[in-house]
């Protein structure tokens, strides 16, 4: 901002902006200016803790006109334990509870857990896996491609999984294995637990604190996208930014790469509300002073906080088998189109993140290393180079940050930072964030032939209706350029490489 101009006023959509050096006013909430890409607002009321947001004074002005976001970071900032700062990456957004792109953590003694802070999809999540293939020597064969993925990956609301259906045995040891199950039933090696965040496993996960509703709801779920902003996507690596930390990945450019994102499924659904039910009606007797109701929580202590975190943990790793399934009907799609081995496809994950989740986990707080609960809803952990909780072979470079945009423009690999440890609990942001409704994006859809428009941009789509294209229509995202930026220029995670869809299947 020119620091000649003290004071500047804004009428957008009913919205009051007031700005000065340094400041903002959005609909009565202040904002104080830290750093280019840093905001704090001042701890007022009942909050605990300041809260803070990396975001540009451009997606300000632009995303959060109504400070309805805005108001569930200082919401967060009332949960008893929290540690230093109620967080939101650049991609914020309105959620229940917590805004998507919340961050904040709880000491594990005094704090609470709240399954607004984690969301109804737990552990949606992102895994990439590379092959050997060029994009120049196989274009021809991408229609072939994405038609072939369609018809093995199951996608859509109530679809149901392409391996055998599951026993209630069966689901329960997915519950409580995770990516080991599907590895031990023949849908993967050992070198995707490997680079499995995790390890594809939350080990106090427990399927008896898990609902018959919920299992009921899963049972024929494992190996399926779902719908909504779910997707399976063939990519191209456009740009590498960093040919060290890429070759350490294992990218190249014009490499043909997969992204795929998708969560828990009805089964995740149905533990969050479950648990939020049994936790509103237990927060009473703690006597938590909380603005939200939707910010429901319990003692990580308590008998419903254990249960819950135990359920959660579950759910988590319902997701990571149902991504290591669709890896494994990925691979076999790539084979039987191309017509070549395993080892001439090269297909490998290089790593699956998760984006709604809490975990225990040690992290510095004044100078002192103790444990806490991180929620991470709509955040992708970020570890730095050294982190023990990371592959051995990515320690030098640091943990890949895997950020998908729309399915028009282009997604991006980065790495974590010690600065991310110092700053966001090791967290950094988890796509581009949804800047229009899903009604609103149907209107402005209306007339339009997006999957020609996306064809004319080299890019072939498949999925189960159009009503789904419309709602998922790029303009319907953010720019993840802008938000990745913010990040990196903070320092919080390094950019590695662009990927730039060319094939989508979604629900």
């Amino acid at each position: 901002m020119n620091p000649e101009i003290p004071d500047l006023r804004f009428a957008q959509s009913g919205m009051t902006i007031k700005m000065k050096v340094n400041k903002m006013l959005i609909n009565g909430i202040e904002l104080k200016k830290i750093r280019e890409n840093l905001w704090e607002i001042p701890a007022t009321g009942e909050m605990r803790v300041p809260g803070r947001i990396y975001i540009s004074q451009k997606m300000i002005e632009k995303n959060l006109q109504d400070g309805e976001a805005l108001k569930q970071v200082m919401n967060v900032a009332y949960l008893p334990g929290i540690q230093k700062y109620s967080l939101a990456m650049p991609d914020i957004h309105w959620g229940y509870g917590f805004p998507i792109g919340g961050i904040a953590a709880t000491d594990i003694d005094e704090g609470v857990i709240s399954p607004g802070g984690v969301g109804y999809d737990i552990n949606c999540g992102v895994r990439l896996a590379i092959t050997s293939l060029d994009h120049n020597l196989v274009k021809n064969k991408i229609d072939k491609l994405v038609s072939n993925l369609f018809k093995n990956i199951p996608a859509g609301v109530g679809s149901h999984g392409a391996i055998k259906k599951l026993s209630q045995s069966d689901i329960k040891n997915v519950l409580e294995k995770g990516s080991a199950w599907a590895v031990e039933n023949g849908l993967g090696d050992n070198s995707d637990i490997e680079f499995t965040e995790e390890s594809g496993t939350l080990k106090n996960a427990n399927a008896g604190s898990v609902s018959e509703r919920a299992i009921e709801r899963g049972i024929n779920q494992a190996g399926t996208l779902g719908s909504g902003n779910h997707f399976l996507e063939v990519d191209i690596v456009e740009e590498i930014f960093d040919e060290k930390t890429a070759s350490v990945f294992g990218l190249f450019k014009d490499q043909i790469v997969v992204l795929i994102h998708t969560g828990s499924r009805g089964l995740g659904y149905q533990i969050c509300d479950d648990y939020l039910g049994r936790i509103m009606k237990a927060s009473k007797s703690y006597n938590f002073s909380l603005p939200d109701k939707q910010l429901a929580c319990a003692p990580i202590n308590s008998h419903e906080g254990e249960d819950y975190f135990a359920a959660m943990q579950s759910a988590a790793n319902f997701a990571w088998n149902n991504r290591q399934v669709i890896m494994h009907l990925a691979r076999k799609s790539f084979k039987d189109t191309f017509n070549i081995t395993d080892s001439e496809l090269g297909f490998k994950l290089v790593y699956d993140v998760c984006h709604n989740i809490a975990k225990i986990e040690e992290h510095k707080i004044n100078g002192k290393t103790k444990k806490v609960c991180v929620h991470r809803k709509g955040a992708t952990r970020a570890f730095p180079p050294g982190s023990k909780m990371i592959p051995a072979k990515y320690r030098e470079v640091g943990q890949p940050v895997l950020i998908p945009g729309d399915m028009g423009r282009y997604s991006y690999v980065g790495v974590g930072t010690e600065k991310a440890m110092e700053e966001t609990f090791g967290s950094s942001c988890h796509g581009a964030g949804r800047s229009m409704s899903r009604k609103k994006a149907m209107k402005e859809a209306r007339g339009r032939n997006l999957i020609n428009e996306l064809k004319k941009e080299g890019i072939t789509i498949q999925a189960k209706g159009y009503k789904t294209i419309a709602e998922e229509m790029p303009m319907a995202y953010k720019d993840v350029s802008e938000v990745v930026n913010v990040m990196h220029d903070e320092g919080i995670t390094k950019k590695v490489a662009k990927l730039k869809p060319i094939g989508v299947i979604k629900g």
